[in-house]
């Protein structure tokens, strides 16, 4: 299989040889991934997610979502489940099958397309949420991501992202049954510690990277260093223990979004 992916690898470019390695390990992942996110959405952590979320949420009543590398489908669900339109992105085809099945166990309607969130197929102002989980740091160019997301938030629209800080950080297989890398391959974990170190977004402390993009952008931003306490209450669950920090960013008005054209933004 290693051999394999080496020799489909030698005929892209950097970038494209980047990208298939990172949609390759999600697709690999995808089965277990879908186990995982199913279990979580049945227990207290699902609840727990959703009440964070509309709790930031700019409006009251049914919202147009973006759920941007929406792996097996968690945020898309849930929050169609609160009756809101949700469309969930991932450019792992085998992700998004996942996610679909864990749609029909549940009973929810979204949509789900496969798509790369650093390009999207959608015309401006299709949103008023972007939301996203653990996505950023597996993205080659975040930047070029927030800038594409806010490109189809309305005016007034907001990003919610949670992501982690993994500056020095090194995965590794615990035989710990408890932990979230038990029972994943080493060939696996080693592959995702040299993407994680292929991309620059991991040489950055965040969230203030995080917060500097985007308010070059024209967003005001708020941020919350760790909020595991708020979101991970299953103590049947596996989760890693790394600060998991949340994003919340609010695209300016109409006035304010043509004056950051002028700038070329």
């Amino acid at each position: 299989m290693i051999l394999a992916r080496l020799e489909k690898l030698q005929d892209l470019s950097e970038e494209e040889a980047l990208l298939s390695r990172i949609k390759d390990y999600w697709d690999e992942r995808s089965a277990a991934f879908g186990r995982v996110r199913l279990s979580e959405l049945q227990g207290p952590d699902g609840a727990a997610w959703l009440k964070l979320i509309e709790s930031r949420l700019p409006a009251a009543g049914s919202l147009s979502i973006l759920d941007a590398g929406t792996g097996a489908g968690f945020f898309a669900i849930i929050l169609s489940m609160a009756g809101h339109s949700v469309t969930g992105i991932d450019m792992s085809a085998k992700m998004i099958r996942q996610a679909k099945e864990n749609m029909l166990a549940t009973g929810c309607r979204a949509d789900f397309r496969q798509m790369s969130a650093q390009e999207l197929d959608f015309a401006a102002g299709s949103f008023d949420i972007v939301v996203s989980r653990n996505l950023t740091w597996t993205l080659p160019d975040a930047a070029a991501a927030y800038k594409e997301w806010r490109r189809v938030l309305k005016p007034g629209g907001m990003i919610f992202n949670f992501d982690s800080d993994l500056r020095g950080v090194t995965f590794t297989k615990k035989e710990d049954n408890s932990d979230v890398h038990a029972g994943i391959s080493m060939d696996l974990i080693n592959e995702c510690n040299d993407i994680k170190n292929s991309l620059s977004i991991n040489e950055y402390s965040r969230p203030d990277w995080d917060r500097k993009i985007l308010q070059k952008l024209g967003f005001e931003v708020e941020t919350e260093a760790d909020i595991r306490a708020k979101v991970r209450l299953d103590s049947t669950m596996k989760y890693d223990n790394i600060p998991l920090f949340a994003v919340y960013a609010k695209k300016g008005t109409e006035q304010n979004s043509d004056k950051q054209k002028i700038f070329g933004v």
